[in-house]
């Protein structure tokens, strides 16, 4: 694709580079760039931006195979980019919440520099294909269970005539700080887990959740030519 930079060359990594290597050297890349650091900084955002496309495909072995066979052509659907895409920097964050939610890199920015809790497991489906789909590509509907948005509470979490109140602990924060030298470590309020709020009376059908299970449908737009063991992602 023009003007797509080469994704080892964004990460100062050779072609060989091993696993460990690559998650190294993203993570140099992020803190270098990281917009904390960088405040108002619009280049830096970019940096870090597409650091994180380049680890989100060289970190998956599919991915990067297809990468070093075909280039940034690999993920071209139509003339079009449909490669690794975060609209803003919250976007990396979730998407890459083992890198930046733990260690010295986490903490040091407070889990990425935003206070919530962490992201919800990832859900996995199989998909068979036949040859003609494989072949012309396809949109698959698929059923699956996931978490929504309680109806009882409309996601408050709280008993109906209750609300949430703010957490004693870190003061609405959802974070504890704590001034170590240069830095200012930050982690995760461990009583109301970076909500910033607790609930005294929780709601009876998700008990304090906000969510709860249920089965919704979801279209997966798989691109012509994958092979058998491609994983694709689906944001949200």
């Amino acid at each position: 694709m023009a003007g797509q930079r080469d994704y080892y060359d964004v990460l100062g990594v050779a072609k060989t580079a091993t696993e460990d290597e690559i998650k190294k050297a993203f993570r140099q890349a992020a803190l270098k760039h990281h917009p904390d650091r960088n405040p108002g900084d619009k280049e830096a955002e970019v940096r870090f931006r597409e650091a994180a496309k380049a680890y989100e495909v060289l970190s998956d072995q599919d991915k990067r195979a297809q990468y070093d066979r075909f280039g940034p052509g690999a993920f071209e659907q139509d003339g079009r980019y449909a490669g690794p895409t975060f609209t803003n920097v919250e976007d990396i964050f979730r998407h890459f919440g083992d890198i930046f939610g733990g260690g010295v890199f986490g903490d040091m920015f407070g889990g990425g520099g935003r206070a919530g809790p962490s992201a919800g497991r990832d859900l996995k489906i199989a998909l068979e294909l036949t040859l003609e789909e494989v072949d012309a590509g396809v949109e698959k509907t698929v059923s699956l269970k996931r978490q929504e948005t309680c109806a009882t509470c409309r996601g408050s979490g709280a008993k109906a005539g209750t609300s949430a109140s703010t957490c004693s602990m870190c003061g609405g924060r959802g974070q504890i700080h704590r001034n170590q030298g240069f830095f200012t470590m930050a982690t995760t309020c461990p009583r109301c887990r970076g909500q910033g709020t607790t609930i005294e009376h929780p709601c009876a059908d998700c008990r304090g959740a906000g969510r709860i299970g249920a089965k919704s449908e979801i279209k997966i737009t798989i691109p012509p030519g994958v092979e058998e063991g491609v994983r694709l992602r689906v944001a949200g």
